[in-house]
């Protein structure tokens, strides 16, 4: 098992001096970059990297410099997603199978701790990594509402988030909480996605349903923000992400492809 000691060790004395160097540091790296947004989601399995990775692709495609953090420490996905170096705790374990563990005497003390680990590891990634200028640095982040202010706090001049469900009264009630909890921290919320909004049948191109519930629309007006699209499943979707390659590239004239597309342009003009 990889350690969180034995990736980013466990530093010197001069505790202080190394903190300054990498706020310093951390300021510099985030100075060259225009913006840096979030994808979150209240909860887990409404495809939140899916529509991280396709985004940036997206983006890149149209000519912006675009950098993606997987900050999902536990869980990490895009690089496999992408099939390209990306920066993801995934790429510094052994195997597909090695999990990332917590060194502590008790598991009890490794859950006190694991907050403040993590946020350490983001900090040094987003520290460490020369990430040049760029138009959009996208950060993935692990579902839960909670860990939004984390990286919110970390992040210099942090652009703001934008929130990924799908239609069922379940996800938009979890995704409601999500954008409260952003709006009290002082985040922006740059949007909504839905995601997996229909069902795309790859013979005849139909869209039949796929979950009940209220559409995307209603709770944007609801929470008073701006609605950036739907997006519906494709069975190609997740067989592009399994071959590590960029659906929205592969079938860019799908339903799907075209939706993605469309929610990068309206999440760019909305930055203005």
């Amino acid at each position: 098992m990889k350690r969180y000691r034995d990736i980013v060790g466990d530093g010197g004395s001069d505790i202080a001096g190394q903190i300054g160097e990498r706020e310093a540091r951390l300021r510099a790296r985030m100075a060259r970059i225009r913006r840096k947004i979030a994808v979150v989601s209240g909860k887990g399995g409404v495809g939140k990297s899916a529509v991280t990775a396709n985004l940036a692709a997206a983006l890149s495609a149209e000519g912006y410099a675009v950098g993606v953090l997987d900050a999902d420490l536990n869980g990490p996905s895009i690089a496999k997603m992408l099939g390209v170096r990306v920066l993801s705790m995934d790429l510094l374990l052994a195997s597909d199978e090695t999990p990332v563990t917590w060194d502590a005497t008790t598991q009890a003390e490794a859950y006190t701790w694991r907050g403040t680990m993590e946020a350490n590891a983001l900090r040094e990634f987003l520290a460490d990594t020369d990430w040049g200028a760029l138009d959009l640095l996208l950060l993935d982040l692990p579902p839960g509402a909670d860990r939004l202010p984390t990286v919110a706090g970390l992040v210099p001049d942090f652009t703001g988030a934008v929130v990924v469900t799908v239609p069922s009264e379940v996800s938009h009630l979890v995704v409601k909480k999500s954008i409260t909890l952003a709006r009290d921290t002082g985040a922006r919320v740059l949007g909504l996605v839905e995601n997996m909004a229909g069902y795309v049948c790859v013979q005849c191109g139909s869209l039949g349903t796929l979950f009940e519930g209220p559409g995307g629309e209603r709770t944007a007006t609801q929470c008073g923000i701006p609605f950036l699209g739907r997006v519906p499943f494709d069975p190609r979707l997740a067989a592009a992400a399994d071959r590590g390659r960029a659906f929205v590239l592969e079938h860019a004239e799908s339903l799907a492809g075209r939706a993605l597309r469309e929610i990068a342009a309206r999440l760019t003009d909305g930055l203005g």
